[in-house]
């Protein structure tokens, strides 16, 4: 069933309260000083049964100028607006300021209550009637039905209830499906059950025992038990009001304009990019850098206006902005907001949320005046393409970009396949995620670094490549190294690099030496090949030469690099053949022994205790053998060594 929410509006003493007390039977106000005073203070909730049968609940916000940033937190939820105009006294500046309000934030459905009619004549009537007509010109309520009611004596109550219910046949169904938002604007504690918190779940679906995080706050809790319309409910559903029972946390842990979802779900901001438009009746202009109070969802926030496209914002105008706030929030894009000038506090405009987690924004930058139309204009497809656009350099995963734009990773999933298909983005799944980067980034790092390894080999070409972890650091230090691995298999496997033992070189690369270099190459192998086992250590033997030492040095390089010396030893190498053959000597020994020791090898070796040693210690390293005490244990096959 569809759940609506109904809300009211107007001047303070224009007898909200008392319409929705002539309604539903039921009080809203329930502060003591608002029932000595006569006036709401707070937000006032209750609920009714329309005459199709849907409950609907209602809001009832307080009409005094002092109060606006309390009616701005129930705002929000709202699906009808119910304008309530005093009779005797017709159009006054909280119903301009609250028509004004309502409007900037989207509120599409309304009507119109004449309220007090049984105070006025028939004539009177007529005059408001056509003053109220031209007050709602170029505003959602043009249209709207206006009804003469009384809270009094109940004259056209039915008929209010009545055009209300016709109005939620046709008002938009909110989004079970899509992540739990609950802008908190009420916390209170009650005995035998603790905290608990209030608001309109603006989308998705909460249930009982679901892990909840409190947002910007970063708390997280268990939802202990649910309310909907003062009744126990396992589960609430976006356009409803909610009460939450919320475990292990205290009233004071939680404030009006937190928001309430799924834990990992959201990432709070301390910008935000909109499209921002100045009441065309506004009597202050923007410049940059205005201070100003924020209002969105449930919560008010200081900040400054960074224009982006222009200096100034002179009433009735709309451009794009960043908002710099000064403190954390947590928004969607999409969102929209009410801003009102500090001091004194009017309401001067409003806009719509573009980008809730942005970067820091150059003011008069073309791309990114560009980039703002397509959030403006864009589908989610469009945005999420830009986003993967903007965030490639960390490969962000759908678990990432569904935190940023507080979309379901399902609906992120569903996108991501229609931009892989379309050839816009790459995909590089893990087994706990999803990884992925817009496809031009992808031709711009394969570019990047087939340049780099042919400056590279150029400048080393006895070097058989990088190695792979320089050249993550080098280009993508911000990537974990199982992506890392998935990206160069992806470049591989197009035939554009190739990965030998670590290390990455161009296809058609190839250690080429000079026939110096051979030469010198000739006479090391000659030297590690005559003392097989005992060879001496590496600046001996580069000594012992008669090349430059330098060039030796290199050769020297090139060959542990090609892995025709292997390192045993601080500086003690071995030929690949010698190294084959001791190997093939242990397995041989192997096949009529269970183990062998250190004297043992020594003497198959015909070599000294010590490199024997050395031989063995290696073994152990490379899982070969596995020292028990004075003995070894051969743990590997002859056919799984090379």
């Amino acid at each position: 069933m569809k759940n609506i929410i109904i809300g009211t509006a107007g001047h303070i003493d224009h007898g909200k309260t008392t319409l929705i007390r002539a309604i539903t039977g039921r009080e809203t106000d329930r502060l003591v000083e608002e029932k000595e005073r006569g006036i709401t203070i707070e937000l006032g909730f209750t609920y009714f049964d329309l005459p199709s049968g849907r409950r609907a609940g209602i809001i009832d916000v307080p009409g005094h100028e002092k109060f606006i940033k309390n009616m701005l937190a129930g705002v929000i939820g709202m699906d009808i607006v119910v304008l309530v105009i005093a009779a005797d006294e017709g159009v006054m500046p909280q119903t301009k300021e609250h028509l004004d309000i309502l409007n900037m934030l989207g509120i599409k459905k309304g009507v119109v209550a004449l309220n007090k009619a049984d105070m006025v004549d028939e004539e009177w009537m007529e005059l408001v009637i056509e003053d109220v007509r031209d007050s709602l010109e170029d505003t959602f309520l043009e249209d709207s039905p206006i009804i003469s009611v009384s809270s009094i004596d109940k004259t056209g109550i039915n008929e209010l209830v009545s055009i209300i219910d016709d109005m939620t046949e046709i008002v938009e169904q909110r989004d079970v499906n899509e992540t739990p938002r609950l802008p908190v604007d009420r916390v209170f504690t009650m005995t035998g059950f603790g905290t608990i918190v209030t608001g309109t779940l603006i989308e998705g679906t909460v249930s009982v025992g679901d892990e909840v995080e409190i947002y910007p706050k970063g708390l997280t809790s268990k939802i202990r038990s649910i309310q909907v319309h003062g009744q126990s409910n396992t589960t609430a559903y976006a356009g409803q009001r909610v009460a939450v029972n919320l475990a292990g946390l205290k009233k004071k842990q939680i404030d009006r304009g937190n928001v309430i979802s799924t834990v990992g779900a959201m990432k709070s901001t301390m910008m935000l990019d909109v499209k921002i438009t100045l009441l065309k009746h506004s009597t202050r202009i923007i410049e940059n850098r205005t201070r100003v109070r924020l209002y969105i969802g449930s919560s008010e926030v200081m900040c400054r206006v960074v224009l982006i496209d222009r200096e100034t914002l002179t009433p009735g105008e709309s451009c794009f902005a960043q908002l710099r706030l000064e403190e954390e929030i947590s928004a969607k894009r999409k969102d929209k907001f009410i801003i009102r000038f500090y001091s004194p506090m009017t309401t001067i405009g409003g806009g719509v949320v573009l980008e809730a987690n942005p970067p820091k924004r150059k003011r008069f930058d073309d791309s990114v005046i560009k980039e703002l139309h397509l959030k403006e204009k864009g589908d989610d497809d469009e945005v999420i393409e830009k986003i993967i656009k903007e965030k490639s350099t960390e490969f962000p995963s759908i678990k990432k970009i569904a935190t940023l734009t507080a979309i379901k990773e399902d609906k992120i999933n569903s996108i991501i396949s229609k931009l892989e298909s379309n050839g816009k983005i790459l995909t590089f799944r893990l087994i706990n995620d999803i990884h992925v980067i817009h496809v031009d980034y992808y031709i711009y790092l394969k570019e990047a670094i087939t340049n780099y390894l042919n400056t590279y080999h150029e400048e080393n070409p006895l070097k058989m490549g990088i190695l792979k972890e320089e050249l993550r650091s080098k280009f993508l230090r911000n990537i974990k190294s199982n992506v890392f691995d998935k990206f160069i298999s992806n470049i591989t496997s197009e035939k554009l690099i190739k990965l030998t033992n670590d290390k990455l070189s161009l296809l058609n690369f190839e250690v080429k030496y000079s026939d110096k270099q051979k030469e010198i190459k000739e006479e090391i192998s000659k030297y590690y090949l005559e003392n097989e086992f005992s060879p001496d250590k590496r600046d001996q033997i580069i000594d012992s030469l008669r090349f430059n030492k330098n060039e030796t040095n290199k050769v020297f390089d090139a060959m542990i690099d090609g892995e025709e010396l292997i390192k045993i030893k601080e500086d003690i190498y071995i030929h690949r053949a010698a190294y084959n053959k001791a190997l093939n000597k242990l397995f041989e020994y192997s096949s009529k022994n269970e183990t062998i020791a250190l004297s043992d090898f020594r003497d198959i070796l015909n070599t000294s205790r010590k490199y024997a040693m050395y031989l063995l210690e290696y073994f152990d390293e490379k899982k070969i053998t596995k020292r028990k005490g004075d003995f070894r244990i051969i743990v590997a096959s002859n056919n799984k060594i090379l």
